[in-house]
């Protein structure tokens, strides 16, 4: 059974009717799995789980890569990110979060709209918002870090926001060639340019990238664009 939405806005819908109805979260998330065709809301979870884009996504995905995720505000390229550093964990890898723009309880509770309990992979999995995140500062904190780990990378137009960090592309470059030689997987979340028009195009694409500062997209050698539960990966030739 298909759901009508990612999960993540059905959860906003719950929280939403919760409000306007003025009943406790967990009636109105029943309500909305009701509406959908189950039982509750963990069956809903478990089936969304299944079908998730993360986990068809990342068998595809391999040591050494630098993957770009792109997506306007809302439209889950965070979400997408964590579940890709679930399906690392739960395939015996570490994951690492890297952000200059959540704290750690904002991620936590994005875990719990995948319907993930943190608390199973808190050893498998670091998070850090220090304002010094820059490719060197990641280097120096992976420096012991096994191969296969997911890096998520939150995100890629704050790399370089400090005036003291080296430009965009000299960054990426750099956690590039780091990536090969540690044989991580490395995924930066991307901000789209508010120019994109989804009536032209649904879903958006490496010409929507945003970028205030130049860089080379084709050191990104796959890419994952959201738009509207649309999931479009591509890998370079």
């Amino acid at each position: 059974m298909k759901l009508s939405a990612p999960i993540y806005h059905l959860k906003r819908k719950a929280k939403l009717l919760s409000r306007d109805e003025k009943i406790p979260l967990h009636e109105a998330l029943e309500r909305i799995a009701a509406k959908e065709g189950f039982a509750g809301w963990s069956l809903l979870v478990s089936k969304a789980s299944e079908t998730a884009p993360a986990g068809k996504l990342f068998p595809r995905l391999a040591p050494g890569d630098l993957v770009l995720v792109g997506a306007r505000p809302g439209h889950g390229k965070t979400l997408l990110s964590l579940e890709l550093a679930v399906e690392a964990m739960k395939a015996g890898h570490r994951s690492a979060f890297f952000s200059l723009d959540y704290t750690k309880g904002d991620v936590l509770s994005r875990f719990n709209a995948i319907g993930v309990d943190p608390a199973r992979f808190a050893d498998r999995f670091l998070f850090d918002d220090s304002d010094a995140v820059s490719a060197g500062y990641m280097m120096e904190q992976l420096a012991l870090a096994p191969r296969g780990m997911l890096v998520a990378v939150d995100y890629l137009q704050l790399l370089d926001q400090r005036r003291e960090n080296p430009e965009l592309m000299v960054q990426v470059r750099a956690l590039k060639s780091f990536a090969r030689e540690r044989g991580l997987i490395m995924v930066f979340i991307s901000q789209i340019d508010r120019s994109y028009d989804p009536s032209k195009k649904p879903c958006p694409d490496m010409d929507d990238v945003r970028l205030p500062n130049p860089v080379d997209l084709t050191l990104f050698n796959k890419t994952c664009f959201l738009n509207d539960g649309e999931v479009r990966f591509s890998a370079a030739a």
